[in-house]
């Protein structure tokens, strides 16, 4: 019998002490990386065989008795090379018979653990089992967190594999669908209520949105984060609101009456006499909801000089610079 044997250590990148946790964390890169779906054409096809020595891989060092059978070849064949039973394999049983590459593994892992996919049968779940809780985000404006409504959402999913209901295997080989991870990545959309006055950082729930269960078990829920977009009017202070108006000297000095823009549309507000730029004035009420009522919108005064006058208002600049000299 003469096979090429396969590095299983070198296809998953790891040291031959790697723990159990280093070889299941190279795995889910791997697997990641090279799931035939991410890819098309010709890098699918190279995925698709990537995917299986990568399966295979895991298959043997990932059980504790395979691994420790795999090990016992010793740590001198380089991958590629013919492979022969070594002299010194007492207690070894290689297989010679059957339909070698049936199960999907190569002919290295035929011989030496005959064919069949030993895993399915000990991994198999019984009984429903909830899916897990997800978790996304949704950008806001500050009307839409404000005043709530409906938002059309797509998002990036991973469903439980159709193919081998998420085992990753159909039986006798690594499941060709979602290349062994037993998922699948898929989009989807979503019509989601947004309540009146949500807050940055807070959640929305989704009850069953979430990941697909098994056997039979119920989906779990999507929580989605809120994050509201900067605004070009308003900054948010909590609940409170800051917005600037500017005004022409004469109104700062002798004061006035200025729209203001709110939440709730433009406003009258009453500009005192005399005031500087920098001065925060409140409209009670117009911020953002919070428990028990509603923040407050602070305007800060900024005053505009003219770049360019007219001669009449040069000459009454000069007036009022002549009448307050030595003031």
């Amino acid at each position: 019998m003469s096979v090429s044997f396969q590095d299983y250590y070198e296809i998953l990148g790891v040291s031959r002490t790697a723990t159990e946790k280093e070889i299941k964390s190279a795995y889910r890169k791997l697997a990641r990386k090279w799931h035939p779906d991410l890819h098309t054409g010709r890098d699918k096809e190279t995925a698709e065989e990537k995917i299986k020595k990568i399966n295979e891989a895991y298959e043997v060092l990932s059980d504790k008795e395979k691994r420790e059978k795999y090990d016992r070849l010793g740590a001198n064949w380089r991958a590629g090379d013919d492979f022969q039973p070594p002299p010194d394999t007492e207690g070894f049983h290689f297989y010679t018979g059957g339909d070698a590459g049936a199960s999907g593994f190569s002919d290295f892992f035929e011989a030496i653990f005959g064919g069949g996919f030993g895993r399915g049968a000990r991994t198999a779940r019984r009984g429903p089992v909830q899916g897990q809780d997800a978790e996304s985000e949704v950008e806001l404006t500050l009307e839409e967190a404000y005043r709530g409504g409906q938002k059309s959402l797509q998002l990036s999913t991973r469903e439980i594999c159709q193919a081998c209901g998420g085992q990753g295997h159909d039986g006798q080989s690594f499941c060709p669908r979602c290349g062994g991870t037993g998922v699948t990545s898929s989009t989807k959309t979503l019509a989601v209520k947004i309540p009146p006055g949500v807050a940055d950082g807070s959640r929305i729930r989704l009850k069953g949105q979430g990941g697909e269960g098994l056997n039979g078990g119920t989906r779990g829920d999507l929580y989605l984060k809120v994050r509201i977009l900067p605004h070009p009017l308003y900054k948010v202070r909590g609940s409170d609101l800051e917005t600037e108006v500017t005004l022409r000297p004469e109104q700062a000095a002798l004061g006035d009456q200025v729209s203001v823009p709110t939440l709730d549309g433009a406003v009258l507000m009453k500009v005192p006499a005399g005031s500087r730029a920098g001065r925060r004035l409140r409209l009670r009420g117009k911020g953002l909801p919070h428990k028990g009522g509603r923040g407050d919108e602070y305007v800060i005064i900024k005053i505009d000089i003219p770049e360019r006058l007219t001669a009449e208002e040069e000459k009454l600049y000069r007036q009022l610079a002549a009448l307050r000299k030595g003031v």
